[in-house]
């Protein structure tokens, strides 16, 4: 027995290789980033540039606001703020953070141009004082007590490096310069971004010398990665192949609540749609999707539990609203919609569609596991009513690109489509905000407002929400805005998104409500 000893021992150092000795944690993301640029919002860019950049403010895994730059902040009276900063903080080029960059990049984030941006985090700021290089004062144009917590999406930039920046810059390095434990090295656009820990972060260091995020959409492809060893940590991954993960003897499961939601976005404000035609086949004189009842007619005509536990495979709950339990915004007693199509079909005729008509509705195929399949379910549940229904899933860059298109009579290229959405401050009242507040580019309102929606009295309950300093008032008036909005099916809420992560058993990693895959919050088990 003793011969075989050292046999056994180098099969253990070859199995603990890639993470003990080249301390290189793996991580393998299904969406890819496609930007280094912290100013432009997209959710994995956002989860790999975390680790690079800080903010004011920061979010522990269930998105409560923590100190981040800023120790510590305080409302000198209901139009200003006052902030300040860390002592001992340094850029990885080894220059010290100052008043200045921060100043530097609010003014940044304003400025932003673009339907990608986090120009409504800032959108009430209208003055920015440098009191000295710890000390900052934020001025609003209102009253904005949630302005600290809105400052959790603003990356601090270097402003030595990242003015007049383009974004070559920032993909290539010369302007990712941050505060964050590491540093940006290298993205290969569709493979991979590397990261290498920096010699000037302030705090422990991180036990990872590298980084890498690989981009592998498939998820089959990325839950074999992590079974063959060549991945130490996986996002997205379906409940499907739960299983496989568990069953592994060096792999384990973990999984979380999450504050992304899924809605079936409508138009009803255009007069005519471009997706939209009669039985056979001619345009529509008018846009159906105008009709509150037709839109009653779709929200009933969706089996939110089959697509939760089928088509989602276990891995959603349903939804009938903007926040799930836990989250701000959750109003306990507004329940899921009743799937009824016999009471669809009544509403259709209604409405003066006994015929029905015919829809085109648009998906993400490779933004989570799970949404195209989700897709063409809805499709057939809305066919079975009498709204025939086609199907265009679409790879997120072409998504995306689409969703904010205009048609020549100004009308949104995508009349109907589906995708899930996750405010970063995980405050449901700035997820109404994005979505279906009416667009004010002045007041930063509506920036992913796809359908163009607008409703004086939405935005009234939401100015209300926005301007209150007590917390259970504010609450209160964010509830009545989301109860608003389902009832006037601003948006479909579908399902609540969960999170599974897949990981080696030698690690631990705290599974966040953002659904961000942080190598600073994965550790080897002790």
């Amino acid at each position: 027995m003793p011969a075989f000893r050292p046999l056994l021992l180098a099969i253990a150092c070859l199995a603990m290789a890639p993470i003990a000795q080249a301390q290189h944690l793996r991580i393998a993301m299904k969406a890819a980033v496609d930007s280094a640029d912290p100013h432009l919002t997209f959710t994995p860019n956002r989860n790999v540039q975390l680790h690079v950049f800080e903010t004011l403010l920061t979010q522990d895994a269930t998105l409560r606001a923590q100190p981040g730059l800023a120790e510590s902040w305080r409302a000198v009276d209901p139009l200003t703020w006052e902030f300040r900063l860390r002592e001992g903080v340094f850029f990885h080029d080894g220059s010290p953070l100052t008043a200045d960059d921060v100043a530097f990049s609010i003014r940044r984030a304003q400025a932003a141009q673009g339907p990608r941006t986090y120009a409504s985090a800032v959108r009430n700021i209208t003055g920015i004082e440098v009191v000295d290089q710890r000390r900052l004062i934020v001025r609003t144009g209102v009253p904005t007590p949630l302005q600290p917590h809105y400052l959790v999406a603003i990356a601090i930039l270097s402003e030595r490096a990242a003015t007049d920046a383009a974004d070559a810059d920032f993909n290539g390095g010369r302007a990712a310069i941050g505060t964050g434990p590491y540093r940006w090295i290298r993205w290969t656009p569709n493979q991979d971004v590397l990261l290498e820990r920096s010699a000037n972060w302030r705090g422990s260091a991180e036990p990872w010398a590298r980084v890498t995020f690989r981009f592998i959409p498939n998820d089959s492809a990325r839950v074999a990665a992590l079974l063959a060893g060549d991945a130490d940590v996986i996002d997205t991954v379906p409940s499907g192949l739960h299983e496989r993960i568990r069953a592994h003897a060096q792999t384990q499961l973990v999984s979380g609540d999450s504050v992304f939601t899924h809605y079936f976005y409508l138009d009803s404000m255009s007069a005519q749609i471009p997706n939209a035609t009669s039985a056979d086949g001619q345009p529509l004189p008018q846009n159906p999707l105008r009709d509150r009842r037709v839109r009653q007619a779709m929200t009933h005509a969706i089996n939110r539990v089959a697509l939760a536990e089928r088509a989602m495979e276990g891995g959603a709950t349903p939804a009938g609203q903007v926040a799930a339990a836990g989250f701000s915004g959750h109003d306990p007693d507004l329940g899921v919609p009743a799937y009824d199509p016999a009471l669809s079909r009544r509403l259709l005729a209604e409405a003066g569609y006994p015929q029905g008509f015919n829809l085109t509705i648009h998906c993400t195929l490779d933004r989570f596991a799970g949404d195209a399949r989700t897709c063409q379910s809805i499709g057939q549940m809305l066919t079975a009513i009498g709204i025939r229904t086609a199907i265009e899933a679409l790879p997120m860059p072409v998504y995306l690109r689409r969703s904010a298109t205009l048609t020549p009579a100004g009308a949104p290229e995508l009349s109907a489509h589906l995708s899930i959405f996750g405010s970063s401050s995980g405050l449901a009242s700035e997820g109404l905000t994005s979505l279906v507040r009416t667009v004010n580019a002045a007041r930063a309102h509506g920036g992913w407002n796809r359908s163009r929606y607008s409703h004086p009295a939405l935005d009234r309950l939401l100015d209300l929400a926005d301007g209150t300093f007590d917390d259970a008032e504010r609450e209160a008036a964010t509830r009545r805005a989301v109860r608003f909005a389902v009832d006037d099916q601003a948006l479909l809420p579908i399902f609540f998104m969960r999170s599974s992560w897949g990981l080696r058993r030698s690690l631990t990693l705290t599974p966040r409500g953002d659904q961000y895959t942080m190598a600073t919050e994965t550790r080897l088990a002790q």
